[in-house]
C-alpha cells in the first residue's frame, strides 16, 4: 500500500488563511449586495478554479442573482500561461442587456479576462465588472484591472483555494505558496 503524502508538505508558507478568504469574501458580497440591488446581476464563474471563491462569495450576496459558468484554458497543464486562451464551454444564457460580473480565482496574466471582456462587450450587456480573490499584478502582460479585488499577492506560484498545479491542490481551505521542487522536477 503506497503511503498518502499530505498536501501540506509542498507548501512552502500559506500566504492568505481561511479566516481571511472568508471575510473578504463577506466585505466583497456586501458591496455586491448594495450595488446590485433589484439589478438580478449574472455571476460568470471561471471554472475550475473560481469555484470555492464563488461559492463562499455568493453566501454573502443578498439580492438576486444568476449564475453561469464557463471553461477557459489558457495554462494547459503549465505554470505560465501559454498565451493562447481557449473558450471549453460558454455560457448559456443570454446577456444582452444584463449585468454581468466574472468571478476569478487570480489576476495574473490578464490575458483570460481581457480576452473574456471583448468578447462579452460584442454580446450587448448592461455592464461588465470583475471580482477576483488575488490579483498579481507583476505577472500582467496585458492592460486589465479587477474591479474588485481580495487580495494583491506576490508573483510567487499560488495554490489552494480553487488555485491548481496541474489540477492539483484546489482543495486547500487556504492560498499557499508551492515548493519550487514540486513544480521543476
Amino acid at each position: 500500500m503506497k503511503e498518502s503524502i499530505m498536501l501540506e508538505q509542498d507548501i512552502k508558507k500559506v500566504l492568505i488563511t481561511e479566516e481571511e478568504i472568508r471575510a473578504k469574501s463577506k466585505e466583497l458580497g456586501q458591496i455586491l449586495t448594495e450595488e446590485y440591488a433589484d439589478k438580478n446581476p449574472i455571476l460568470i464563474g471561471v471554472l475550475k478554479g473560481s469555484v470555492p471563491f464563488l461559492a463562499e462569495l455568493i453566501k454573502h450576496i443578498d439580492t438576486h442573482i444568476e449564475l453561469e459558468f464557463m471553461i477557459v484554458s489558457s495554462y494547459h497543464g503549465g505554470t505560465e500561461s501559454t498565451g493562447q486562451v481557449n473558450i471549453i464551454k460558454d455560457v448559456d444564457s443570454d446577456v444582452t442587456g444584463r449585468d454581468l460580473i466574472f468571478i476569478e480565482d487570480i489576476i495574473d496574466t490578464g490575458r483570460t479576462l481581457k480576452d473574456l471582456r471583448e468578447l462579452f462587450l460584442k454580446r450587448n450587456p448592461a455592464s461588465i465588472k470583475i471580482v477576483t480573490l488575488v490579483d498579481k499584478p507583476a505577472g500582467r502582460v496585458v492592460e486589465i484591472e479587477a474591479d474588485y479585488t481580495g487580495f494583491v499577492v506576490p508573483n510567487e506560484f499560488l495554490i489552494g483555494f480553487g488555485l491548481d498545479y496541474d489540477e492539483n491542490y484546489r482543495n486547500l481551505p487556504y492560498i499557499g505558496v508551492l515548493k519550487e521542487e514540486v513544480y521543476n522536477n
